[in-house]
């Protein structure tokens, strides 16, 4: 590899830092790149800049002309080279290893990377590709990131083998996904000593296998665990493991099988000490709940940091955890209800109520599939969801007539929409039924008294125009009193509702309340995948 002799800071009206991604390929390097593309390299350049003009202001000038202005890499100090490679290792999109390329460009690069390991929050990644002891033989002293997320081609026996391992003390991280049967068992076994350095745990057993976890899982204690990620996994005793690790800051727990049910009391036991926890995630596999139904507690603990709350299961189950805590900083709710006869959620009113949020949200997605309806609310056209909620059920008058038994007196917000997206996701034709819900369309809708565009897909359009034609009349401010707008998606929407939109928009054009009729073209997405989650 040839040695770095000069450091060369090229302006090009800005100053601005970008990926080093050939340190070690030039005698010298160019820390800006020319100005279109400045936001593509690196989208924060202007925060860049200026903090690193902070750090070394005689070093790094904020030059505003296109003179090359060089540097003698030996005249920078170690701590601006530290802030350098911290910008490279930790806020780019790098690999997990590309960090290696700095200690192989001189001697002194080197020594400034291993005398900064926790600053640059060094890691030695291993995918089981060969065992963990070949690579550690190689690195100084750092912790170890065991990793299967997406490198498939990863050895169950190198993986295994890492956990059984004399190094495994120095195990931080262990992502693996969808465990085989032929690896549990060993797995397992492996995962019931202590690992005191570790402080992010995913797996995610695959679906055919039957698994349990003990309670001596991770020799019962973790104490420094920040993440807990359990997919396709029955662990009764996670409450149990939670009361000491009290440093937890995510906690998902999916797909839940009926064999690792956890009373919803003994989770917030769990709960109650996770100070820090940020985001909450429980999925149960099928619709169970084996509790008696206990008395709401006469006071709620608070959840002071969670922000983030995901559930899918029997809403019975949700009234009764949140009918123990306060979510005072809660931001974005996603929900998933098995199908139910009588939603009675008064607990679930009363924690949207305190979301401020909420009420800042102006557009709503409703979105049909033969499996489920999912509704959606956002704050704006490019910001993500504050709140999805969704209830798994195949009949279309079902889940109608569920949506609007939740939302009719739970979501004071919905008067406050403006624009509300009606649409499916490759629905069959017998999922449709005219006659049985064009009165649950009037009665879904109601609540939007603000709403002024409304968005119908081919498939929707029909049955919500042939709801709408009803009020024709007398009624015909009755349901969307603020509506202007329908939005049909292309020209055959407006083809097979013509002979029910004609008298809807005529009569509220006689009331003074005009509607308008537009073409659609916007570019759909598939169905939401409701729990995929940023890690």
């Amino acid at each position: 590899m040839p040695k770095v002799s000069k450091l060369h800071i090229v302006v090009f009206g800005h100053s601005v830092i970008s990926s080093p991604h050939s340190l070690a390929l030039s005698s010298h390097y160019c820390l800006t790149p020319r100005a279109p593309r400045l936001h593509s390299v690196f989208p924060h350049w202007k925060d860049v800049s200026a903090h690193m003009s902070r750090v070394c202001p005689s070093c790094f000038m904020s030059i505003t002309t296109t003179d090359h202005s060089i540097l003698d890499i030996n005249t920078l100090p170690d701590d601006v080279l530290v802030e350098i490679f911290d910008l490279y290792v930790n806020h780019l999109e790098i690999g997990p290893n590309e960090w290696h390329t700095l200690v192989h460009v001189c001697q002194r690069w080197r020594h400034v990377v291993f005398a900064s390991p926790c600053r640059l929050n060094l890691r030695l990644w291993s995918t089981g590709k060969r065992p963990m002891c070949e690579m550690l033989d190689v690195w100084p002293v750092l912790p170890v990131v065991l990793n299967r997320r997406f490198n498939f081609s990863s050895s169950w026996e190198n993986l295994v083998g890492a956990l059984e391992s004399e190094h495994r003390h120095r195990i931080c991280q262990i992502n693996l996904l969808d465990i085989p049967t032929s690896a549990w068992e060993r797995f397992s076994a492996a995962m019931q000593k202590p690992f005191p350095e570790l402080t992010d745990l995913r797996f995610r057993v695959r679906h055919n296998t039957m698994t349990s976890l003990s309670d001596s899982f991770l020799g019962g204690s973790a104490p420094l665990l920040r993440i807990l990620w359990l997919e396709n996994c029955s662990f009764p005793g996670v409450p149990k493991l939670l009361l000491f690790s009290n440093q937890l800051v995510v906690l998902h727990l999916f797909n839940i099988p009926n064999l690792s049910y956890i009373p919803p009391q003994d989770v917030f036991t769990a709960l109650s000490v996770l100070s820090r926890l940020k985001y909450l995630c429980l999925g149960f596999q099928s619709p169970l709940y084996l509790a008696s139904r206990p008395p709401p507690p006469l006071t709620r603990s608070v959840l002071p940091a969670l922000t983030t709350l995901y559930f899918r299961g029997v809403h019975e189950y949700l009234e009764d955890l949140l009918a123990q805590f306060e979510a005072p900083v809660l931001r974005s709710l996603y929900v998933t209800f098995f199908m139910a006869i009588d939603f009675v959620l008064p607990q679930f009113h009363r924690l949207i109520s305190q979301v401020e949020s909420f009420n800042s949200c102006d557009r709503a997605t409703l979105r049909i599939s033969d499996r489920a309806i999912l509704f959606t609310i956002f704050s704006g056209t490019n910001q993500p969801p504050e709140l999805k909620l969704g209830i798994w059920c195949r009949e279309l008058d079902r889940q109608l007539g569920s949506l609007t038994q939740i939302c009719s007196s739970s979501f004071p917000f919905l008067s406050t929409l403006v624009h509300l997206d009606i649409v499916e996701d490759d629905v069959p034709q017998s999922h449709w039924k005219d006659d049985m819900v064009t009165t649950q369309w009037l009665e879904l809708l109601a609540p939007f008294t603000a709403m002024k565009d409304l968005r119908l897909t081919h498939q929707v359009a029909p049955h919500v125009c042939q709801a709408l034609e009803e009020l024709a009349g007398e009624r015909v401010t009755e349901v969307l009193p603020a509506l202007q707008n329908i939005f049909l998606r292309g020209l055959e929407p407006l083809e097979s509702v013509s002979t029910y939109i004609e008298r809807f928009v005529a009569a509220r054009k006689l009331s003074g309340h005009p509607v308008a009729v537009h073409c659609w073209e916007q570019d759909l997405h598939r169905m939401d995948e409701f729990f995929v989650i940023p890690t």
